[in-house]
């Protein structure tokens, strides 16, 4: 590590235009025992040399402030934590952390809400991210194939290009093979009241998908129209959301959510099912659905520098496969 590790007291890197931020760190009173309090406005100090530190440590001060002393980073939740234990409860904000982020549960149930309602004052304000660690330069897949993400062919590289923080779009074009039995068929009207995947048995279906990228956030979003044979496009939207490293979750209507482990096996992109959830207050919440909706499954397979195969299919622990569709896609945009 640089000099900065020898210097004491405690630092405080927080968003000088964040409102809650800003007042944590008005407000803290470390105890004495740690030394002097340093605050650091990251969007003022590009060039501090704990900023560089906390990049090297791959800390997004866009999730959350950063606390370092004593050789030790504190990151988000585990800085409030630091605060909660360590502050002196001199007034009402720093009373009011302490009660918050005391115990791992309750720091746990907490915040979420709080760096939810960060992001939100943030949007309101106008104000950008500060992307500390440079995520908008790269694609929004690349931390979540890892050390893969060099082995994908291009037409995957081309399909997963989207950048975080960005209005890109990418379009793709087929034609889709969709089948669907029972249990799961006798579901279709509750399925498409809700706008989840289309129920229907049909042979080269036209489907548009367009990946967009979220200006907000590093979401992943799906828009996929299909042109059935009979009545309007069915439209089924969803987005995918990082959870850690290559587990993601997809999230669809009514903040019901798919989880899966993402993965590049030399031959294809696997998409392996990790159970359902469902999303409260930003917290993901098992849902014990995979025994009525079956496990999910998806791979897809490069074919030349702008065409890849896909299949996917549900398999229910009773009835066997319930579920899937195949086909073929060019990448159009």
């Amino acid at each position: 590590m640089s000099d900065f590790n020898f210097q004491e007291g405690v630092w405080f890197v927080y968003d000088g235009d964040c409102p809650i931020c800003t007042h944590a760190a008005e407000a803290l009173r470390i105890k004495q025992q740690f030394g002097a309090l340093h605050l650091v406005n990251a969007r003022e100090s590009s060039n501090n040399t704990l900023l560089s530190e906390i990049n090297k440590r791959g800390l997004d001060l866009d999730e959350g402030m950063v606390i370092y002393t004593n050789g030790h980073f504190y990151h988000g939740k585990e800085a409030l934590k630091f605060m909660a234990k360590h502050g002196e409860a001199t007034n009402f904000f720093s009373a009011s952390f302490k009660s918050l982020f005391w115990s791992d549960p309750l720091a746990q149930i907490m915040y979420p809400w709080m760096r939810g309602a960060r992001n939100w004052l943030l949007q309101k304000k106008g104000a950008g991210r500060i992307d500390n660690l440079n995520l908008q330069n790269e694609p929004i897949f690349r931390s979540i194939f890892g050390e893969k993400w060099v082995d994908l062919p291009n037409v995957m590289k081309k399909h997963y290009a989207n950048h975080p923080y960005s209005t890109e779009v990418i379009s793709v074009e087929g034609k889709l093979n969709v089948f669907c039995r029972p249990p799961l068929i006798w579901l279709a009207p509750f399925m498409h009241l809700i706008k989840q995947i289309p129920i229907y048995n049909e042979s080269n279906v036209p489907v548009t998908v367009l990946f967009k990228s979220d200006l907000n956030s590093k979401a992943f979003q799906f828009h996929r129209t299909f042109y059935f044979s009979k009545g309007k496009p069915y439209v089924f939207h969803s987005k995918v959301l990082q959870i850690d490293q290559n587990e993601v979750v997809e999230m669809m209507k009514f903040n019901i959510g798919w989880k899966m482990k993402y993965g590049w096996d030399g031959t294809k992109v696997t998409l392996k099912h990790k159970g359902y959830v469902f999303k409260l207050f930003g917290h993901l919440i098992p849902l014990p659905l995979t025994p009525i909706l079956g496990i999910g499954y998806a791979t897809e397979y490069p074919v030349d520098d702008n065409t890849f195969d896909m299949e996917m299919t549900i398999t229910h622990p009773w009835w066997g496969k319930i579920y899937g569709y195949n086909g073929r896609f060019k990448v159009t945009n």
